[in-house]
C-alpha cells in the first residue's frame, strides 16, 4: 500500500514540473509563431532533391 501512495506522489510531481514547463514556454513566448505554419507548405524542400541529384 505504501508503494502506491510513493508512486502517486511521484507521477503528481512529474505531471506538475511537465504543468510548470509548459506555462513558462507559454509565458515566454514559444507558441507565438502564428505566421510560419501557414506559408511552410509553400516553400520548396530542395536538399532531399539536390541529394538525390548528386547521388
Amino acid at each position: 500500500m505504501e508503494v502506491i501512495v510513493i508512486l502517486i506522489g511521484a507521477s503528481l510531481a512529474v505531471a506538475i514540473g511537465f504543468l510548470i514547463a509548459f506555462l513558462w514556454a507559454v509565458k515566454s513566448g514559444q507558441y507565438d509563431d502564428k505566421y510560419t505554419p501557414s506559408v511552410r507548405i509553400l516553400f520548396d524542400n530542395d536538399s532531399s532533391e539536390e541529394k538525390s541529384k548528386t547521388n
